[in-house]
């Protein structure tokens, strides 16, 4: 397994393009049960961790569903709280499938805790612990942005695509098709993955989607990921020519392994 370090194309086209967009609503400022002057958390968000030195993409949902990736390929995943400015979350973290962590975990369980300003900033720190016991922890610095309010649609997101993410990746060279049903199906990948699932809107003001899929037909080093019920969330980079599809999704199978995965997805 290769160290985290040496991840991954997609990261730097996050930062190089001023990227993404997403929104969301839930205990992050938004649910029914947080303070009506709690701040509001939903959206995209992108900036750096300057404990690491790498780029970070935030994606909240409407129902606070978060997913932070790094740009080494590692996600951080839970529910964000907003109370008043301040943003906690519970997180799983994963390294991408095919890397670790620098002391060779692949898993680990951590807390964010931030101050969150509406359509602005989230500025906070990571404290995250590996399943091996290393702590490695994490000081970001994140901005809202503009591309959060474009809104989501199956018609936006209906169209064939191609798996740009990298060598390392269970998807790379397949090509994805997305229905206009939401329905998503692949063929083609180096690994012998196919992908199957769906994409759907949880709040069609932004431009965050929730994603599932599973793999079959994976071979070699591959091979672990079949069947896993992954789960997750995607953004449409609009901004991108042509237009580029962001997955972060995490799974685990039924003896308790866990997986996360990142995906990037081109437009033909």
């Amino acid at each position: 397994m290769r160290s985290f370090n040496y991840l991954m194309c997609f990261c730097s086209v996050l930062v190089l393009t001023t990227l993404i967009s997403g929104c969301n609503d839930n205990s992050l400022g938004n649910s029914s049960s947080s303070s009506s002057s709690s701040a509001v958390a939903k959206g995209i968000w992108a900036g750096i961790d300057s404990t690491s030195n790498q780029s970070i993409v935030g994606i909240i949902n409407s129902a606070g569903q978060a997913d932070f990736i790094r740009g080494d390929g590692a996600q951080f995943i839970g529910t964000a709280q907003v109370s008043g400015t301040t943003l906690a979350a519970t997180v799983n973290g994963y390294s991408d499938f095919g890397y670790t962590l620098p002391d060779g975990s692949t898993a680990g369980l951590g807390t964010i805790n931030a101050s969150v300003n509406t359509a602005t900033s989230i500025v906070g720190t990571l404290t995250f612990t590996s399943s091996l016991g290393t702590s490695y922890p994490g000081s970001w610095s994140l901005t809202y942005q503009p591309l959060s309010t474009i809104g989501s649609s199956l018609a936006a997101i209906t169209g064939a695509y191609t798996d740009v993410s990298g060598a390392a990746n269970a998807n790379t060279g397949g090509k994805v098709t997305i229905s206009t049903g939401g329905v998503i199906s692949s063929s083609g990948a180096t690994s012998g993955c196919a992908m199957n699932g769906s994409i759907g809107i949880g709040d069609s003001s932004t431009d965050v989607y929730e994603i599932s899929y599973t793999y079959s037909g994976c071979t070699g080093s591959w091979a672990p990921v079949n069947g896993v019920p992954f789960t997750g969330l995607a953004i449409l980079k609009t901004t991108l020519s042509p237009a580029q599809l962001l997955i972060g999704v995490s799974g685990q199978t039924s003896a308790g392994t866990k997986y996360g995965l990142v995906n990037s997805l081109s437009l033909n």
